[in-house]
C-alpha cells in the first residue's frame, strides 16, 4: 500500500466514506420506520416493505450487519488516511490524518447521511434494503458468531434479547396518534375514533334518561289518555308499565300501533300483545360493552336498573351512537332540555342537563365522577337542598342556582371564573 499511487488512494477513500454513509443512513432510515405504516405498506405487497420488514424481524442482526460494515469501512478508511498523510507529511501526518478524516467522517458520512435518513426514511430504508438483505444472506456466519457473544453478554447483565416485540399501543397512545395525525384524518373522523376509545371509560349511568323523565305510557291511564301519549310520542319507541315504571310491562314500537286500535278505538289486549319484553342492564355497564350486548340482542332499548332491582332510567342504542358522532336526535324526554350561551361566558341550562353534555359543548371540565347532572352537582357542593336562589364555586366554576321548583332545582346558572379557588372544592 505504501507504493500505491496517492490517487488511488484518495479514490479507496472516498469510496470507503460513502460506503460508511451508507450504512449510517441504513441504520437511522431503518430504526425510523413507522412500524404501523411499515405493516400496511406489506399488507399492500409493496416490495421494499417486504424486504425492510424482513429485516427488522430480527433488528439485533440487521444492528450487528450494519455496525459490523460500518466499522470496517471506518477503520480501513482511518488506515488509508494515515498511510496518505504519513507520505505528505512525515510523522506529523498521523495527528494530521486524525483530526481530518474524524471530521469529514462526521460531515459526510454521519451527520450528513443520518439527518437525510431521519427525514426521509422510506426513501433510505427502502432502497438500501436491496443491499442490505442479500449482504445478510453473504454475511450471516459472522453476523452470527458475533450476535451470539454480544446476547450472551446482555443475558449475563439481564436483558431478554428474545423477548417477543408485537408493537402494542396502549388506549392512550393510540388516542395520541390519532389527534397528531393532522390532515391525513379529517377533524370531525379524528373526533369520532377518539369518541370510540373513549366509550370504555363512560358507563350508561353517564348518558341515561333518568326515570322521572322517561316518556311512556301507564296502563292505569285512561283510554283517551293513553292514545294522546302515543300520538304525540316524538320516540319510535316507548315502554308501557302500570302505575310505576318499576312495574314495567314492556315496550311498544309504534310501528305496531295500528294493530292495537279498533272501531271502539284503543284495543288493551292487543296492545299488550304488541309489547316486546323489557330488557335490564346493570348500572355502571361500560358503553362499549351495552353497545356489544344490543348488537347481539337485536335490541335498541334497555332499562337501567340497580342492584335492588329498581329502574333508574333507561339507555338507547341512539345515545350511544350520540356519544360517537355527536348529537343528532333527540333525547327520550318529555320536554327537550335547553343550554343558554349567556353574554359573559356562562351558560345557564336546566338542572336536569347532564354535566357530560355541557362539558362537551363548551370546553369545560366541570367533575364528571359524583352526580351526572348539573343540578346533583351544585347540591352535593352545597350538602344542602337550597330554599331560594344560591351560589356555590366548584374549582373554577361559579353555580347559581336561579330556580327551584318543589324538591328539585330547575334552572341553573355556571360561569367560568377567571381565578382559581384558592384550595376547597366548594366555597
Amino acid at each position: 500500500m505504501n507504493d500505491a499511487p496517492l490517487g488511488l488512494l484518495f479514490a479507496i477513500l472516498a469510496a470507503l466514506i460513502l460506503l460508511s454513509g451508507f450504512f449510517s443512513s441504513s441504520e437511522t432510515g431503518m430504526m425510523a420506520l413507522n412500524r404501523y405504516r411499515l405493516k400496511h405498506l406489506q399488507q399492500q405487497g409493496h416490495k421494499g416493505a417486504l424486504r425492510a420488514g424482513k429485516l427488522l424481524a430480527r433488528p439485533d442482526r440487521l444492528i450487528g450487519l450494519i455496525l459490523i460494515g460500518n466499522n470496517l469501512v471506518n477503520i480501513l478508511g482511518s488506515s488509508i488516511a494515515t498511510v496518505v498523510a504519513i507520505r505528505l507529511y512525515g510523522d506529523a501526518g498521523i495527528a494530521i490524518a486524525t483530526i481530518l478524516l474524524t471530521i469529514v467522517i462526521l460531515i459526510f458520512a454521519e451527520i450528513t447521511p443520518k439527518t437525510i435518513a431521519a427525514i426521509h426514511p422510506e426513501k433510505v430504508a427502502f432502497p438500501a434494503s436491496i443491499i442490505l438483505l442479500p449482504l445478510m444472506k453473504l454475511a450471516m456466519p459472522l453476523v452470527w458468531s458475533i450476535n451470539a457473544i454480544t446476547n450472551g453478554l446482555l443475558s449475563l447483565l439481564g436483558f431478554k434479547t428474545n423477548a417477543a416485540n408485537e408493537d402494542e399501543l396502549t388506549q392512550e397512545e393510540l388516542r395520541t396518534i390519532v389527534n397528531e395525525s393532522g390532515g391525513l384524518i379529517p377533524r370531525r373522523h379524528r373526533s369520532m375514533l377518539v369518541n370510540i376509545l373513549d366509550l370504555e371509560q363512560v358507563s350508561v349511568n353517564d348518558i341515561m334518561v333518568p326515570r322521572n323523565e322517561i316518556y311512556g305510557v301507564d296502563l292505569d291511564d285512561d283510554d283517551e289518555t293513553i292514545l294522546k301519549r302515543l300520538k304525540s310520542s316524538t320516540h319510535t319507541l316507548v315502554p308501557v308499565f302500570r302505575g310505576d315504571i318499576n312495574k314495567i310491562e314492556g315496550i311498544l314500537h309504534l310501528r305496531n300501533l295500528g294493530k292495537c286500535l279498533d272501531g271502539d278505538g284503543l284495543n288493551r289486549t292487543s296492545l299488550i300483545s304488541e309489547l316486546q319484553e323489557p330488557y335490564f342492564t346493570p348500572e355502571n355497564t361500560a358503553l362499549h360493552i351495552q353497545l356489544r350486548h344490543f348488537q347481539q340482542r337485536k335490541l335498541r332499548l334497555g332499562m337501567i336498573v340497580d342492584e335492588y332491582g329498581d329502574i333508574m332510567g333507561l339507555v338507547a342504542l341512539e345515545d350511544i351512537l350520540e356519544e360517537i358522532v355527536g348529537n343528532f336526535t333527540s333525547n327520550l324526554v318529555e320536554d327537550q332540555e335547553e343550554i343558554a350561551t349567556m353574554a359573559d361566558g356562562g351558560a345557564s341550562c336546566t338542572g336536569s342537563i347532564p354535566i357530560r353534555d355541557i362539558n362537551r359543548q363548551f370546553g369545560w371540565s366541570l367533575p364528571t365522577d359524583g352526580p351526572k347532572t348539573i343540578s346533583g352537582l351544585a347540591l352535593e357542593a352545597l350538602e344542602a337542598f337550597p330554599v331560594g336562589p344560591a351560589s356555590v364555586r366548584i374549582g373554577a366554576y361559579q353555580l347559581d342556582i336561579e330556580c327551584v321548583e318543589g324538591n328539585a332545582i330547575t334552572q341553573v346558572r355556571v360561569t367560568p371564573m377567571t381565578a382559581t379557588p384558592p384550595s376547597d372544592d366548594a366555597i
